[in-house]
């Protein structure tokens, strides 16, 4: 079963075969009533509403708030599937930190040749007041997001980074627990490993990274936007489940050298923010001075050791599509290793004949944006119109430097529950990555996207993308 026969699907062989991961999985849905697994996917609905998991989606006036379709046929990797995953994931989360270290001191992979000065200092990620800065434990994306797509048995491409802000975590987590509570029957049945453990974990590494300032227990605060973010729901999410505080801008200031908290008995300190405000709005007093959302002064305290903010400022040069592309040379220089995971092929479109190439196979390629993000400002040559593939020929030529190509890659199936049986559809795998000071922990597993309409690749919530839950099997 996949959508086309040049597809993988991770169920299904070419034979119509069931795969090894999926076998007691699929021996316990050819058992079950099709009405009851609709009926019970309909509830699953229902919890997600009661729970109120929404994302907003920008620009989107009439209807700010939505459910994320959720499916209700897991996917499943095997635990030897999972564990070169796992390794090659802690590689490059080690040669990212390495990397941004070296980015803002001595700047040897520059000085060695291995990806061009442009790139960083034309870079609008780069933060030059991080110049010389030493996080505390030397850690600068405490949480990242790797996003992955497999073509194969044992095929699998890195599509992102994301250093900066990942989100998903909190679907990730609803999902099992909606799984488990649809199905308890199938998690006595299929050893899965747990994933409930994240939110213990982050503030664990968030505790570890805590400042030297830091007097006893570490206080950790969740700093938000505020309601009207994509991503509030996660926000309030994740600060509930650490038993962290969920604050706005305008509950901290700076007081003797510390960032404080506005509570009942006056202003405490805060030792870690977990923030989820962009660089640009973090510090109105060093960054955008129009920000309402960030805190200023903030940015001082933290070059003195006051406190730590996770993650680092100017982290986002590493999710940036351009560096993406040198990241197996990064990899190589940092670690001395081969890198475990492959990137995919891609074009930067700043050099001459790559933009040539580009232009000339528009229909065929995936085009983005460097510094974009929520599958905005990207184009699906072999899906979008003449009128779409003529907008981005401008956009090219007018700023190549701001855009990168990549081949339309198969990506795999995995199939999904419709009112015809299972189906086919595509999907892509975030796993989430936890680093302190001394130790990096991933969670077994991650945020499955699925394109749900038939034949799409594009699984982004904020583009009509669901998830699904992700079962990574014990041995």
């Amino acid at each position: 079963m996949s959508e086309s026969k040049n597809d993988y699907d991770e169920m299904f062989g070419g034979a119509g075969d069931v795969r090894e991961p999926y076998r007691e999985y699929y021996d316990w849905v050819n058992s079950e009533d099709p009405g009851q697994l609709l009926r019970k996917s309909v509830e699953a609905e229902t919890f997600f509403r009661r729970t109120g998991i929404t994302f907003n989606v920008y620009g989107d006036v009439e209807n700010t708030e939505r459910l994320i379709p959720f499916d209700v046929v897991p996917r499943i990797l095997s635990a030897w599937q999972w564990s070169k995953l796992a390794r090659g994931i802690e590689q490059r989360v080690r040669a990212i930190n390495a990397f941004l270290y070296d980015l803002y001191h001595q700047q040897e992979i520059i000085k060695a040749g291995r990806i061009p000065e442009r790139l960083i200092a034309e870079n609008s990620a780069f933060e030059p007041k991080m110049i010389g800065v030493n996080p505390p434990g030397g850690v600068y994306t405490h949480i990242v997001g790797i996003d992955l797509v497999r073509t194969d048995d044992n095929e699998f491409f890195v599509l992102e980074d994301n250093a900066r802000t990942p989100s998903g975590v909190s679907y990730m987590l609803e999902n099992r627990e909606t799984m488990m509570q649809m199905f308890p029957e199938l998690f006595s049945r299929i050893p899965v490993q747990n994933v409930g453990d994240y939110p213990k974990n982050l503030r664990r590494t968030l505790a570890r990274s805590a400042p030297d300032a830091c007097n006893g227990r570490p206080t950790i605060a969740v700093l938000t936007p505020g309601i009207h973010n994509s991503a509030y729901f996660e926000h309030s999410f994740l600060a509930d489940q650490m038993g962290a505080e969920l604050v706005e801008g305008h509950d901290l200031r700076v007081i003797d050298g510390r960032v404080a908290m506005r509570t009942t008995r006056g202003y405490e300190p805060i030792d870690v923010i977990y923030r989820r405000v962009d660089d640009e709005y973090l510090d109105p007093m060093n960054f955008n001075p129009d920000s309402m959302l960030g805190v200023p002064g903030i940015l001082d305290v933290y070059r003195s050791g006051g406190i730590t903010i996770a993650n680092a400022p100017g982290t986002g040069v590493a999710d940036d599509k351009a560096v993406y592309s040198y990241m197996p040379d990064i990899v190589q220089f940092y670690t001395g290793e081969t890198p475990i995971l492959k990137n995919v092929d891609t074009w930067r479109c700043s050099e001459p004949d790559s933009l040539a190439y580009v232009l000339d196979n528009l229909e065929e390629l995936v085009v983005k944006e460097v510094h974009g993000s929520g599958g905005y400002g990207m184009l699906i040559g072999p899906a979008a119109s003449k009128r779409e593939i003529a907008r981005f020929r401008k956009l090219l030529k007018a700023r190549p430097e701001n855009y990168i190509a990549q081949p339309t890659l198969a990506l795999s199936t995995v199939p999904i529950l419709t009112k015809a049986g299972l189906a086919p559809r595509h999907v892509d795998l975030r796993p989430f990555v936890l680093v302190s000071p001394d130790r990096i922990d991933i969670t077994p597993g991650g945020l499955t996207r699925v394109a749900l309409k038939k034949g799409s690749l594009v699984v982004n919530s904020s583009q009509g993308g669901g998830t699904k839950d992700t079962w990574v099997l014990e041995d």
